[in-house]
């Protein structure tokens, strides 16, 4: 009984995805998931500040987990290091969440514009981490910013790909496939000239008549 006293932030999570499906997010309250786990809405707080971030609750592990694995990358360039922390992050995800939760998590989000909010806030703060992660090992500032935003927009992608796929490839195995697809674009990818200088638009004076 201790253990599974002991779990409440399981429970409150299994409850408030089960709400969330059954009724909608905005017709679920913090009383209503405590009540379906079993627990008082006092033991809720304790965990969560709000309904919202029960479903977020897994941000900070997962940051700190592709930020691990980034500084303990051998890789010398900057989006290698932040491709290998995220890919670390996806399969760390992937065994915690499994797919048919993640769909179910993804399809709330997508519909629930308050929740929209929280995933961009959620997704910047890992891009942040990440970079900071990268700067850490030496790299400038503006391109650990852009290999991180590279490396999340990537693995967002393959998340993406992942929930509405048939199951048959892993996240992992998605953000390989999506890795490939950036660097195709990268290796591809090359800037169009500049257009050509026109003639300068009159001044003020040359407007006015002799």
């Amino acid at each position: 009984m201790g253990r599974w006293a002991d779990d409440a932030p399981g429970r409150l999570r299994a409850a408030a995805l089960d709400l969330f499906s059954e009724r909608g997010y905005e017709a679920t309250t913090v009383a209503d998931v405590a009540a379906r786990a079993g627990l008082s809405e006092r033991t809720f707080f304790r965990h969560f500040p709000d309904k919202r971030e029960v479903l977020f609750d897994g941000s900070r592990a997962l940051e700190a987990e592709v930020t691990a694995a980034v500084g303990a990358c051998g890789a010398s360039s900057a989006l290698g290091a932040a491709l290998t922390g995220l890919a670390a992050g996806a399969t760390a995800l992937e065994g915690a969440v499994g797919l048919e939760r993640a769909r179910v998590r993804a399809r709330l989000v997508t519909s629930t514009a308050e929740l929209r909010e929280r995933e961009q806030m959620k997704r910047a703060e890992l891009s942040d981490a990440v970079a900071r992660s990268l700067a850490a090992r030496g790299c400038p500032p503006g391109e650990a910013a852009l290999a991180a935003g590279l490396a999340v927009v990537t693995f967002e992608s393959a998340f993406a790909a992942w929930v509405g796929g048939d199951g048959t490839r892993g996240l992992a195995e998605e953000l390989v496939r999506a890795t490939g697809a950036l660097a195709a674009l990268v290796a591809t990818a090359t800037p169009a000239p500049p257009p050509e200088p026109g003639p300068a638009p009159p001044g003020p004076l040359g407007t006015m008549a002799p």
